[in-house]
């Protein structure tokens, strides 16, 4: 995917859609596991999310991981459920839509402490991103990096394969994970991998906007930006979609081009984010 500055709209989460529909996303698989057991729902999500106007999809790839199937004790293959997820992601998109190959932290995102020594970064990030690739995932979303170091392995582990990758990092629960300085940091270092695109997302949604008017002000960034924060958080009622959307309006005049939905949004905040785009285009 090329560097356009034409707005995409990114698709909400798996995760908020599937326990609205009934489906259990238990520790440590979440969505990994409606893959394995309720496939039929996880493309129907996708579906949904398509006709609510998403022009990219993330596939459920957050925990197929060997070390997340191991900690379940779940005796598939970690290969045949990534492939499975980004077929369902496919079908779900349809023929206009891009899909997304996501490759989240090995650990807790967040819990930066978790993260796992660079030896250990590099191989199971390069297989995932390796599987995904041969999937044929349309580019790779490294996303919800709660620290930098993470955050640059699993980047570069992307970049490997040849696709396009967008990078982005989580502020946290309460936004709190990294300065506007380490945001930027954060924002050279994927910039310096070869990552085409940073964005912050697993965040509420109104710490976001600050972080984007201080990346804004970097001249220097050869990045596309975007965002995809949380409508429902700890210490404050849930965000309605024009709320939400409003929000997003901010973004957008910091010069994000990448907006979507992550924790807490639905059907409607994209709609919202939709007719939004539509009017700004």
């Amino acid at each position: 995917m090329a560097h356009e500055r034409s707005l995409v709209l990114l698709d909400g989460p798996l995760g908020t859609q599937l326990e609205a529909r009934g489906v259990p996303t238990p520790l440590p698989l979440w969505s990994a596991a409606a893959v394995k057991d309720a496939p039929d729902v996880v493309r129907a999500v996708h579906a949904d999310y398509a006709a609510a106007g998403a022009d990219v999809h993330t596939a459920a790839t957050f925990r197929t991981t060997a070390r997340a199937l191991a900690q379940a004790g779940c005796d598939l293959a970690w290969e045949v459920l990534a492939q499975r997820a980004v077929s369902l992601c496919r079908e779900g998109a349809g023929a206009d839509g891009k899909v997304a190959g996501c490759i989240a932290p090995l650990e807790d995102c967040w819990h930066p402490e978790r993260t796992p020594d660079a030896a250990t970064l590099a191989s199971e990030h390069g297989d995932l991103a390796r599987c995904l690739a041969d999937s044929g995932a349309d580019l790779l979303l490294v996303e919800t990096m709660p620290s930098i170091d993470e955050m640059a392995a699993a980047t570069r582990a992307a970049v490997a394969t040849g696709l396009p990758v967008w990078t982005a990092i989580t502020l946290g629960p309460t936004g709190d994970f990294f300065t506007s300085d380490e945001v930027r940091q954060a924002a050279a270092v994927a910039a310096a991998e070869g990552a085409e695109a940073f964005l912050l997302n697993c965040t509420p949604a109104d710490a976001i906007s600050p972080l984007l008017d201080a990346l804004a002000d970097w001249t220097e960034r050869p990045l596309l930006l975007g965002a995809y924060g949380n409508a429902l958080f700890e210490g404050h009622d849930a965000w309605t979609p024009d709320d939400y959307a409003r929000e997003v309006t901010r973004w957008i005049d910091a010069g994000a081009t990448l907006v979507g939905g992550c924790c807490g949004t639905g059907l409607a905040h994209l709609e919202a984010l939709r007719r939004l785009v539509d009017a700004r285009a």
